[in-house]
C-alpha cells in the first residue's frame, strides 16, 4: 500500500490571479478516478486523508484549495470564493486529464463537492459526503452561538476575546483581527478560533487540542473559515437544497448523530432532497476519526469501489 500512497505525480498548477495550487496524484493509475476535497475552508490535505481510500482501487487527486496548505499565496482571501474553487476543480481535472471523477468531501468539502456537482453534473460519477454543511444562516448561528448550550466552557473561552459590543458579529470580529497588521494578534486569533473548533469536534473531545493545533495550518483555517462563513460561502441562501434534486448520481452520506459543528438535521434534509442517496447516522461527533464514522466511511467506500469499478 505504501507505493500507492506515494504520489506518482505532484506539483503546482497556476490558477490565475497569482494563485498556485499544490496537488498530488496517488493510487492506481488505472483505478477509479477520484478527487478529494478537504475541509475548512483552509484546512488543506494531509497524509491521513489518503487512508480514506483503497488506493489499489482508486486513482485520487488530492489538492490544497486556494490559500490553504501548500498552495500559494498562503492564507489569502484575494480572488478566493466558492466560484473560484469550483472553477479550480475543473482546471485541475482538465490539466490532469480526468474526464469524470468520484468526489469525496467532508464538512466544507461536502459543501464544495455539492457546489461543483450542481454546476458540473456530467463530470461527477458519484459522491461520498460526511459532516454535511449547507452554508446557511442557521448553521452559522448554531456554530457561533448555539454551541454554548453544549460546550459553554469552550464557547466562553472563544467569546472572551470579543468585546461585548461586538458580540453580535463574532465571525466578523475574529476575521477582522486575523486580517490586521499586528502579526502576533493575527496568529493569536487564528489559533484561538482553531482551538474552539477542535475542542468541539469529536464525540470524546481531545484532552489536549493544543497539541494537535500546533501541527495544523491554523492560520489559513482561521482566516479562510471566518472569511467564507462571514460571506455565507458566497452562495444564495438555500442554494444547495434548492438544486440538489438535479443530482442523479449515487451519493452516500455519513453523519455523526452528535455533530456539534454541522447539525445532523441538514444531512437529513440533503438526503431527502437527493434522488439517489444513502444515509447513515453514526454514534459520533463531527470528526472523520471518530470510530463509528471511520468504520462507516470504509464500508461506503468499499461499496463505491464495487459500484464504480466499470469506470
Amino acid at each position: 500500500m505504501k507505493k500507492y500512497k506515494r504520489p506518482y505525480k505532484k506539483g503546482y498548477l497556476g490558477a490565475g490571479k497569482g494563485h498556485r495550487l499544490y496537488y498530488e496524484c496517488c493510487g492506481n493509475k488505472k483505478g477509479i478516478p477520484a478527487l478529494f476535497l478537504h475541509g475548512g475552508p483552509g484546512a488543506g490535505f494531509n497524509e491521513k486523508h489518503k487512508e480514506l481510500f483503497d488506493l489499489k482501487k482508486f486513482n485520487v487527486i488530492f489538492f490544497d484549495q486556494r490559500g490553504a496548505g501548500r498552495s500559494r499565496p498562503f492564507a489569502t482571501i484575494k480572488a478566493n470564493t466558492t466560484k473560484h474553487l469550483v472553477e479550480d476543480i475543473s482546471k485541475i481535472l482538465d490539466f490532469l486529464d480526468f474526464k469524470r471523477v468520484f468526489l469525496f468531501g467532508g464538512s466544507w468539502g461536502s459543501t464544495l463537492a455539492l457546489a461543483y456537482a450542481i454546476k458540473n453534473p456530467k463530470r461527477v460519477l458519484g459522491m461520498f459526503l460526511r459532516g454535511i454543511f449547507l452554508a446557511t444562516k442557521e448553521e452559522n448561528r448554531f456554530y457561533t452561538t448555539d454551541v454554548k448550550n453544549f460546550f459553554p466552557d469552550e464557547y466562553e473561552k472563544m467569546i472572551s476575546l470579543v468585546p461585548k459590543n461586538k458580540r453580535n458579529n463574532v465571525l466578523g470580529y475574529y476575521h477582522g483581527q486575523m486580517m490586521g497588521k499586528n502579526k502576533k494578534k493575527r496568529k493569536k486569533y487564528a489559533y484561538e478560533w482553531s482551538i474552539y473548533e477542535h475542542s468541539i469536534l469529536k464525540l470524546v473531545p481531545d484532552k489536549n487540542p493544543e497539541k494537535s493545533i500546533k501541527k495544523f495550518p491554523y492560520l489559513s483555517l482561521g482566516v479562510l473559515e471566518t472569511y467564507y462563513l462571514s460571506n455565507r460561502c458566497f452562495m444564495p441562501e438555500g442554494y444547495i437544497l434548492k438544486n440538489a434534486g438535479k443530482l442523479k448520481m449515487p451519493v452516500s452520506i455519513v453523519q455523526g448523530r452528535y455533530d456539534l459543528v454541522c447539525p445532523p438535521v441538514n444531512a437529513w434534509k440533503l438526503h431527502n432532497a437527493l434522488p439517489n442517496s444513502r444515509m447513515r447516522f453514526t454514534i459520533a461527533g463531527h470528526s472523520a476519526s471518530d470510530p463509528e464514522t471511520k468504520k462507516a466511511t470504509k464500508q461506503e467506500m468499499a461499496r463505491f469501489a464495487r459500484i464504480l469499478k466499470k469506470f
